[in-house]
């Protein structure tokens, strides 16, 4: 079963691998950082509110404190102690509530400080991996379209190999149909395959007159060849083939001719 998971994360990861485009995973990126910042931003407004209620808070608790002050200096002019020291202690009651609250602020202003410079920080982050990110987008843009490029040359693309082996293939066949047809020809010039047509059929009796035919050239060139090699003239069929007049055998004498007389009326 190990194994099996191994082959089977092997081959997931490559096949994530050949899908994975860089310039996808950058922008990924990208985006998940920008909403990080984002994030950042509003944890610092939603402090930088609360601070500023708390500083509301204490600007009202400060007026009424300095009214109950001035409530028991009335008081004690009025020759009213008792409502002096009233107004006194509720004075003091509220300086404790101010107190908390002071110490309230002084952390939330020291967290939005905190905040604030952690957001600047990542602004500068964010500023130069999306500098960063087009950077390489462009090189590899620039890389691949060099790569297809030299492919296409070189023949070994995805798509010039298909190209080519179509080309390759239509050749192919182009031969083999040129072969198939050189050979019919031959056959059906032999004779050994029969035209269907009827076109250029031959039959027996021209057949046999084309053989006789070109036996007798044949016999004639043989005589002729026979006869130069003899140092004599061609005689025969061979002299008649040459339009040359037939000479008369060596052995015969002129006085065995007969003479005709044409003064013989």
């Amino acid at each position: 079963m190990k194994r099996m998971g191994l082959i089977f994360r092997s081959k997931a990861n490559k096949a994530l691998d050949r899908a994975e485009d860089p310039r996808e995973t950058l922008d990924y990126s990208y985006q998940k950082q920008l909403e990080l910042l984002q994030k950042v931003r509003r944890g610092v407004a939603d402090v930088a509110t609360s601070r500023k209620r708390l500083e509301l808070q204490l600007t009202q608790l400060q007026q009424q404190s300095a009214k109950y002050e001035d409530q028991g200096r009335k008081a004690l002019s009025l020759g009213r102690e008792d409502l002096a020291r009233e107004a006194l202690t509720r004075k003091a009651n509220m300086q404790s509530q101010i107190n908390d609250l002071e110490t309230q602020y002084q952390q939330l202003q020291a967290e939005e400080e905190k905040l604030t410079l952690a957001s600047q920080r990542l602004q500068a982050k964010v500023d130069a991996f999306r500098t960063k990110k087009e950077t390489i987008k462009a090189t590899y843009t620039a890389a691949q379209a060099q790569t297809r490029i030299a492919e296409s040359f070189s023949g070994i693309s995805e798509e010039m190999g298909d190209v080519g082996l179509a080309i390759q293939r239509a050749e192919d066949k182009t031969a083999q149909m040129q072969a198939r047809a050189g050979a019919i020809d031959e056959l059906l010039a032999s004779g050994a395959l029969d035209d269907a047509s009827g076109l250029g059929r031959k039959d027996d009796i021209e057949a046999e007159l084309e053989r006789v035919a070109g036996g007798s050239d044949v016999e004639l060139e043989l005589a002729r060849m026979k006869a130069e090699l003899s140092g004599g003239s061609p005689s025969g069929p061979a002299a008649i083939e040459q339009g040359k007049p037939q000479q008369a055998p060596q052995d015969a004498h002129p006085q065995d001719t007969p003479r005709i007389n044409y003064n013989k009326g």
